[in-house]
């Protein structure tokens, strides 16, 4: 299964122009078996991607006490990876200071401010996400239901007040395939560490989207191609070829 993703990520990377020659690229690992499929799938393609690129994997570790990278540091070294851990008080801010109903807002921008602070300290110009194909359609049914909005995020972000640039080589990789990768390599995939983690407003899209599959069995497929045909930035054909000029 692992080649199949490779495949798809070397397909998305192409389609949407995400590296080239001489891209330093972090890698956000989290510790969850997405991270990890990209972290893997990235460290094997710089090997023979026609444009040479280097990475490093960035672990932001929120402060909880649970939170153990040994088996990460281990899988980096096998893969000639340099890892870097930045340690956080994302939890206690979230947790014991804000005290949060919905914390996932909060702990999202924080982890991403962070991540873009390290990888730019670390002269990259690329962060590299593990956002496969379910969280592009489970973003954009959040935004349309929740917000009334037709947006998902894009293959390709440039963030202007970073000048860094985010790119997600997995959206054409499901969630099942990278599961079902993961264990077939069995990375060390982190114990869930977030008091919050199944509750959230994402997982009632997953729930969802499980439902309605049962009487459309393409509504993903469906959905993901609405998204390809709309004027959502990034994903419109002319901001696709803009890209690769």
């Amino acid at each position: 299964m692992i080649q199949t993703i490779m495949g798809q990520a070397r397909r998305a990377i192409d389609d949407f122009n995400m590296i080239n020659d001489g891209d330093k690229i972090g890698i956000g690992l989290s510790g969850g078996k997405d991270s990890i499929t990209l972290l893997y799938t990235l460290a094997y393609l710089r090997r023979f991607y026609p444009k040479k690129f280097s990475i490093i994997a960035i672990t932001i570790n929120p402060g909880t006490e649970n939170f153990n990278t040994e088996n990460l540091e281990k899988l980096c070294k096998e893969l000639d990876v340099e890892y870097i851990v930045y340690k956080s008080d994302i939890s206690k801010i979230v947790f014991d200071i804000r005290k949060e109903k919905n914390p996932c807002s909060l702990c999202a921008n924080l982890r991403r401010g962070m991540l873009n602070s390290v990888a730019i300290e670390h002269g990259c110009n690329k962060i590299a996400l593990g956002h496969h194909n379910d969280d592009v359609i489970e973003t954009l049914l959040m935004s349309l239901f929740l917000n009334g909005n037709f947006y998902t995020f894009s293959p390709v972000t440039y963030l202007s007040r970073s000048n860094i640039t985010v790119i997600r080589p997995l959206i054409y990789a499901s969630e099942k395939d990278i599961r079902t990768a993961a264990k077939e390599k069995n990375f060390p995939v982190l114990e869930k560490y977030c008091p919050y983690d199944g509750l959230t407003k994402r997982e009632y899209m997953k729930d969802l989207l499980k439902t309605l599959r049962k009487d459309i069995p393409k509504i993903k497929e469906n959905i993901f191609g609405a998204i390809k045909r709309s004027d959502i930035s990034g994903w419109k054909k002319e901001d696709i070829e803009d890209m690769k000029e």
